[in-house]
């Protein structure tokens, strides 16, 4: 009679590997301590007068602006043109980052060709290149699309190139020993070892990418956040301003639990350090 891998397995082996929901579910609930914590101060010092209204409104006042600014459609109408915007971005500047970093991280002639002149642009700062980018291709759409893409080209290109040179040799000369071809190695070998960085790159990139978006929306827009908090400083409207900065923490934040989310799913066979 054969035994069940439970009872092969040692009881203390068997009692790590068992997943601890309890200590989750109090992590989970101790992560938004310090957040709420931080919120009620700032209500309650708006409240008794230590923070002006004028600088800083309360967080309720806030929360009731863009209540009002949801029922009338404006919030939404700018959220959806900054959407589209940093979409189209991370898009461009991705697939080119991916494509380059391939290119130079596979082959010695793509190292030779492609990755200086990259070295070479990564020292300029991309948001000064905003007076540049304004003569070669205006101030419309194209230059907040523009700024986006390359904000967020570098970290994919880095991370990707980086993730591909931190492949161990022996896996692709075992693969190659193996019977594996050039595709078969690229998809079993490559990839795999790969995706780690890719995901931090895309990680760093989205950051990247609404920054840039925020200062690329206050160059000649009629419509985004950045637009509704420049039209909003204009007459003073500190609650309008802190609400955009609140939306773009929050698209950011939700963009980088997405990305966790399909990390962890994809990665499933990559086990990291865990916090204590």
């Amino acid at each position: 009679m054969s035994r069940t891998p439970l009872l092969d397995t040692p009881p203390e082996v068997a009692a790590e590997a068992t997943p601890q929901a309890g200590p989750r579910r109090t992590r989970r609930w101790r992560r938004i301590v310090s957040p709420v914590a931080l919120v009620l101060g700032w209500e309650l010092a708006a409240r008794t007068g230590v923070l002006a209204p004028e600088k800083l409104p309360a967080p309720s006042d806030v929360l009731a602006t863009g209540w009002r600014l949801s029922r009338d459609g404006t919030l939404a109408v700018h959220l959806v043109d900054s959407l589209t915007r940093a979409g189209a971005g991370l898009l461009i500047g991705g697939v080119l980052a991916l494509v380059l970093g391939t290119v130079a991280g596979l082959l010695r002639l793509g190292d030779d060709l492609v990755d200086p002149p990259v070295q070479m642009a990564r020292m300029l700062p991309h948001l000064g290149l905003v007076p540049l980018l304004i003569i070669w291709v205006g101030i419309g759409e194209s230059l907040k699309i523009s700024l986006v893409a390359l904000g967020a080209f570098f970290p994919v290109y880095f991370n990707t190139y980086a993730g591909i040179r931190d492949i161990d040799e022996r896996l692709v000369e075992a693969a190659r020993a193996c019977g594996l071809g050039p595709a078969a190695r690229l998809r079993h070998v490559v990839l795999p070892g790969a995706l780690p960085s890719l995901f931090l790159g895309l990680r760093l990139a989205i950051g990247a990418a609404w920054l840039s978006l925020v200062v690329g929306e206050q160059v000649n827009a009629q419509t985004g956040i950045g637009f509704l908090m420049m039209e909003a400083r204009e007459f003073s409207q500190t609650d309008v301003v802190v609400l955009g900065l609140l939306v773009y923490a929050l698209l950011g934040l939700i963009s980088d639990l997405a990305l966790r989310v399909a990390e962890r799913r994809m990665l499933t066979w990559r086990r990291g350090l865990r916090a204590t």
